[in-house]
């Protein structure tokens, strides 16, 4: 199913859409360990689930529509497939798009992508995209749905939040029908984030993108690719369970579930869970949200 209709048919009933991303390890998964993470994860009934490709510039596009189509035909689940443009030629673009559309796909998240780090195959590659708005025009003429990003701290490239609210509409305005949100952990920078959005004019639903803290290392990486800020509480957090990781993982879901609760309470156009691949972070979520 299209993703815009599902968030169509979620205002209709009032119960907003929850969703998971598959979040292979460097873009490294298997057919076989994709399709029994993908079983685990829809037998939770996600509304859809997102299927990332590598990070870095390494695009790997091939396992990321072959598991979006598994888990549509497999699992009869709907899935979205990520496809950064980082790094690829108008030739590059048209192949990419001619692989999704046989493999079936039918709903694609529109990303810039990482950019490529000294030492990769796509570092130096000579690209003719540099945004995600540049490619959702071409997605929507091949007849996909398509999704981006948003930041509700702003870009880690950008330090004006104004500015990344303008290159939101820009997304809207080339076609996007939905977006999905980087994470964060302090549920206030989305809401402020949402009411500027408004103000700017969008119009198309808006999902909030929750990852639970695992470790101490997870999440210092993630604020340092991501921009994410740490509030107080989840300092706390770390501090106090720094010599104990079992107890800390089991705090980064807790308090990942009391995100999604506040955001569903909300009201949110819907939610989006990081999930690492772990269906005990996914369960967790669809519990805490009554589902």
């Amino acid at each position: 199913m299209r993703i815009d209709s599902i968030f169509e048919s979620a205002r209709e009933t009032g119960k907003p859409p929850v969703s998971f991303e598959m979040f292979p390890p460097k873009g490294e998964l298997t057919l076989d360990r994709a399709r029994e993470a993908a079983g685990e994860l829809c037998t939770l009934g996600p509304d859809f689930i997102s299927v990332t490709c590598s990070a870095g510039g390494g695009g790997n596009f091939g396992q990321t529509a072959a598991i979006a189509s598994m888990i549509q035909e497999d699992f009869e689940v709907s899935s979205v497939a990520h496809l950064t443009c980082m790094s690829l030629t108008q030739e590059q673009l048209s192949a990419r798009i001619a692989d999704y559309r046989a493999a079936g796909v039918e709903n694609v998240l529109a990303l810039r992508g990482d950019k490529p780090v000294p030492g990769s195959p796509a570092y130096g590659a000579p690209s003719d995209y540099a945004y995600a708005a540049e490619i959702i025009p071409l997605l929507r003429e091949e007849g996909f749905c398509v999704g981006a990003a948003a930041y509700p701290e702003g870009h880690i490239e950008c330090d004006d939040l104004a500015l990344s609210v303008e290159h939101l509409k820009l997304k809207q305005d080339a076609g996007a029908s939905f977006f999905v949100t980087q994470l964060f952990f302090d549920n206030e920078h989305f809401y402020r984030f949402a009411d500027l959005a408004d103000k700017a004019g969008i119009t198309v639903p808006i999902t909030c993108g929750i990852m639970p803290f695992m470790s101490r290392k997870q999440i210092s990486r993630m604020v340092f690719m991501c921009g994410a800020s740490l509030p107080s509480p989840v300092i706390k957090l770390l501090a106090k369970y720094e010599s104990d990781p079992q107890s800390l993982r089991q705090a980064g879901i807790d308090y990942a579930c009391r995100q999604l609760i506040d955001l569903a309470n909300h009201g949110v156009d819907g939610c989006h869970v990081y999930t690492m691949n772990r269906v005990d972070v996914a369960r967790a979520a669809m519990e805490a949200l009554g589902r």
